[in-house]
C-alpha cells in the first residue's frame, strides 16, 4: 500500500506553474457548463483577513481573467463585522442559518461546507478558509487547475509549507494535528493516502458531482472524512495535490489543537471496519486555578454527520430542475 502512495505521489502531484492561466481559461471554454467554479470561504470572525482574500480573487480569477464564476463567504454565526467586511470586497455573503432553513444548524466547519452546496452553482467547488494572511490567488488557481485539464481527477488537494511563527526556527512547523494525528491514522488504517501532504488543509477543489454524494463530518474531521471517504467512493487516482507554495493563517493554541485532534479522530475511527462510537462525545481539558489547582472543563466533541447533500429534496429538486 506505501508503494502505491508513492507512486502516486509522482503521478498526481503538481506545481502552481504546471498549468498557466491561459490554459485553465481554454480548458474552462471547452467545459462549458462542466467548468464552472464556484469559491467558497467559510468564515467565522474573519474580518481582519477575508476583505483582502475576497478582493484578492474577484481582482485576479473573476475581473483581470474570467475564470471564477462564484465567489461566496458563507458566515457561521460572526460576532465581528465579518460579513460587512467580505460584501464590501465584493463578495456574495449568506449566513449559514439561510441555507436550508428547516434543518436546524450546529456549529462546525463542515456543517457550513455541506450547507453550501445548497447555495453554490458551479459544478467544481473550491473551499478556502477565510483567516489566510499575506494572500496569493495562485492557490485557487492552482488547486482547481487539475479539474479544469484532466476529466479523471475529482478531489485536489492544496499542499504548501506552513510556519509556525515568524522565526526562522519555526519555519514549516505548522499542521501539528496533521503530523501528531492525522497523518499517523493515514498511514496505519489508510496508507494509500499517506502521499497526500495536507490532508487536513481546508484549501482543496472538488468536483460537485462527487462532493454531493459524500458524507459532511459537521466539525474539524470533515477534511479527513472527505478524503478517505473519497477513497473508498472514486479511488486513489482520482484525488491528486498541487503545490502552492506556502500558506500562513492564524494558529490555535494547544487546547485548541486537542479538541480538533479528538474530532479528527473520532471521524477516522467511525470508518474503521466494525466501529460503532457514540454520537455525543466529550473532551475533558484542565484549567489551573488562583489557588494553585486544576479545575476540570469538559467539551462536546462535535460527532455528527451530514447525510450526502445528493439525499436532501430541496437540493435534489434544484439539481432537477
Amino acid at each position: 500500500m506505501l508503494e502505491e502512495a508513492e507512486k502516486w505521489l509522482t503521478r498526481r502531484s503538481w506545481a502552481v506553474t504546471d498549468r498557466s492561466i491561459p490554459q485553465l481559461l481554454n480548458a474552462k471554454r471547452a467545459a462549458g457548463t462542466a467548468g464552472s467554479i464556484s469559491v467558497v470561504l467559510p468564515a467565522l470572525n474573519e474580518e481582519a483577513t477575508v476583505g483582502a482574500i475576497v478582493e484578492a480573487l474577484r481582482r485576479d480569477l473573476m475581473e483581470d481573467v474570467p475564470l471564477i464564476d462564484e465567489l461566496l463567504v458563507v458566515d457561521s454565526g460572526s460576532t465581528d463585522r465579518t460579513s460587512e467586511v467580505a460584501a464590501a470586497a465584493g463578495a456574495k455573503v449568506v449566513h449559514r442559518d439561510e441555507i436550508l432553513p428547516r434543518v436546524p444548524a450546529v456549529p462546525g466547519k463542515g456543517e457550513v461546507l455541506w450547507r453550501s452546496l445548497l447555495a453554490t452553482s458551479g459544478e467544481i467547488v473550491c473551499f478556502v478558509d477565510a483567516d489566510l494572511r499575506e494572500f496569493d490567488s495562485r492557490l485557487v488557481s492552482g488547486t482547481i487547475g487539475p479539474l479544469l485539464t484532466d476529466p479523471e481527477v475529482q478531489l485536489v488537494k492544496a499542499m504548501y509549507d506552513r510556519p509556525l511563527g515568524e522565526q526562522p526556527a519555526g519555519a514549516r512547523q505548522g499542521g501539528r494535528v496533521t503530523e501528531l494525528v492525522a497523518r499517523p491514522l493515514l498511514n496505519l488504517h489508510w496508507p494509500q493516502l499517506a502521499g497526500v501532504v495536507q490532508p487536513l488543509g481546508g484549501e482543496y477543489a472538488a468536483r460537485r458531482s462527487l462532493l454531493e454524494r459524500l458524507p459532511f463530518p459537521v466539525g474539524y474531521g470533515v477534511e479527513l472524512g472527505l478524503l478517505i471517504d473519497t477513497l473508498n467512493l472514486v479511488g486513489l487516482d482520482a484525488v491528486g495535490q498541487v503545490d502552492v507554495g506556502e500558506r500562513k493563517h492564524r494558529h490555535q493554541d494547544g487546547q485548541a489543537l486537542g479538541r480538533m485532534s479528538a474530532a479528527i479522530m473520532r471521524t477516522a475511527q467511525c470508518r474503521l471496519p466494525g466501529n460503532v462510537l457514540p454520537t455525543r462525545l466529550g473532551l475533558t481539558q484542565f484549567q489551573r486555578t488562583e489557588d494553585g489547582g486544576f479545575t476540570p472543563e469538559t467539551h462536546p466533541i462535535l460527532a455528527d454527520e451530514r447525510p450526502p447533500m445528493s439525499t436532501i429534496p430541496e437540493y435534489a429538486a434544484r439539481q432537477a430542475a
